[in-house]
């Protein structure tokens, strides 16, 4: 029988996500980053990140980079 994880899906590509940012400088193109947009959503939700449209495109960034 397999093991379930206690742990869903989605709360491990969130931390990825969090990291890749963090890797960026705090902020990536949203057409660059190849997370589903659930990911980008549930971490929208959690406040976490923000999206921010610049004219030349979105951004994700992380809330606490300022």
């Amino acid at each position: 029988m397999p093991n379930k994880s206690t742990y869903p899906a989605t709360t491990d590509q969130s931390h990825q996500c969090l990291q890749y940012l963090r890797r960026c400088g705090g902020s990536a193109r949203l057409c660059s980053i190849n997370f589903s947009l659930g990911v980008i959503q549930t971490l929208v939700n959690r406040k976490l990140v923000k999206i921010k449209n610049t004219g030349a495109g979105f951004f994700v960034e992380l809330e606490d980079a300022k």
